[in-house]
């Protein structure tokens, strides 16, 4: 909307991931240096947390983009399944054949396909994002599938990318084992002040214009304290402030258009916040109390972000389910009712007819089979006569 405004090549602060726009923090440059050091030592498992919106997708985009062409790559996003589901899933990704097979069987044939990767020194990569939402059950069913190795290697390697409660889960006493497996454990922590200066430049540099914010005044510690150097949060607010200072008609953001536009996403948070709750975060003091209500807009935000995603999954599979309906009124509709019903009725009384005069030329000993046989298809078909009849009244 504001491109043509400010004289940009593009949206500098979209909210989906963009490769074009990759910024190198020092903590995202350690995640990708760890990345590449457990792949090529070939260490097992890899863990790698941080906060929504820190920028986990877009270091691992980075990182499968840069991936060896000997490396194959399992990939899963949807991590709420069953264990055989999971197993499923993963062969579906390598490339093998899944369809009707046992969860044994889906094991074998990995472990098959591993083997085979390995003597053709080839490294399968599996690749579990939004890691947090998998079940105690699910992880050990995971930590199972590094058991597959020879005596000199590990036969897949493991990375488990998820928010920081996955931590918590890896607590748990039952998780010790797989905890003992973890040879590189790396969080990705917010930017810094100066760090999410550079940031907001370096998009803006991409986009074409960097003279539209030029962090006058306590510009950019509005910023960082309303997005406590989380990148999502500071795309929501810059991208805000660019949209205000467009509909006032100027060319460059103000300290005062970035308060206001703080100030408006925070009363739309706490629309959805009771008056306690309101208060209890009100008792608290100073930079505390401050850190307390950025903290629960952030979360509310990526929550709504979340609900919305959520929303357009459900809407596309009923789409699907709607589209298959409609195929199956349309082959409804198709039968000719002059002719296959009437073959149908036809079929029926005939059947009908036979039944009732072999029961009555059927001597007392005769087996009875086929006289059953009959009296079934004749049943058959008229409830299946009966279900066409229904529908077509239906439509």
């Amino acid at each position: 909307m504001y491109e043509q405004h400010f004289s940009f090549r593009c949206k500098p602060f979209e909210l989906l991931p963009n490769p074009d726009f990759l910024f190198q923090s020092s903590t995202h440059k350690k995640a990708i240096t760890y990345l590449e050091y457990g792949i090529k030592e070939k260490v097992g498992f890899i863990l790698i947390t941080g906060e929504i919106g820190s920028g986990k997708t877009t270091i691992i985009r980075n990182f499968i983009k840069n991936l060896s062409s000997s490396v194959k790559l399992s990939r899963i996003n949807n991590t709420k399944v069953s264990s055989q589901q999971l197993i499923s899933m993963i062969n579906e990704d390598f490339g093998l054949d899944v369809e009707g097979k046992s969860k044994t069987k889906l094991l074998s044939e990995l472990n098959d396909f591993l083997i085979d990767q390995y003597a053709k020194k080839t490294q399968p990569i599996l690749l579990i994002d939004e890691a947090q939402n998998l079940s105690p059950n699910l992880l050990e069913e995971i930590r199972l599938l590094s058991n597959l190795e020879t005596d000199r290697a590990k036969l897949l390697q493991i990375i488990l990318v998820g928010q920081p409660e996955l931590n918590k889960t890896l607590m748990l006493q039952e998780m010790m084992q797989l905890r003992q497996r973890i040879n590189i454990n790396y969080h990705i922590s917010p930017l810094t002040i100066d760090e999410t200066i550079k940031y907001i430049t370096h998009r803006l540099t991409i986009a074409g214009n960097t003279s539209v914010i030029r962090f006058q005044g306590d510009m950019s510690e509005l910023i960082y304290r309303f997005s406590r150097g989380i990148p999502r949060l500071i795309n929501i607010l810059c991208d805000f402030a660019l949209l205000a200072t467009f509909v006032e008609g100027k060319k460059e953001v103000s300290t005062d258009i970035v308060r206001e536009v703080i100030k408006d996403l925070e009363s739309r948070i706490y629309s959805h916040i009771s008056e306690d709750n309101l208060s209890a975060e009100k008792s608290k003091d100073g930079e505390h109390e401050y850190r307390a209500l950025t903290g629960d807009i952030a979360i509310r935000i990526i929550e709504l972000e979340e609900t919305v995603k959520k929303s357009i999954v459900e809407l596309t599979a009923l789409s699907e389910r709607f589209t298959q309906l409609e195929s199956e009124v349309s082959e409804i509709k198709n039968i000719d009712s002059d002719n296959q019903l009437n073959a149908l009725s036809e079929r029926v009384t005939s059947l009908e007819k036979k039944t009732t005069s072999s029961e009555e030329n059927t001597p007392d000993n005769h087996d009875a089979v086929s006289d059953r046989s009959l009296a079934e298809q004749a049943e058959s078909l008229k409830n299946i006569l009966s279900n066409v009849n229904n529908k077509l009244k239906k439509i």
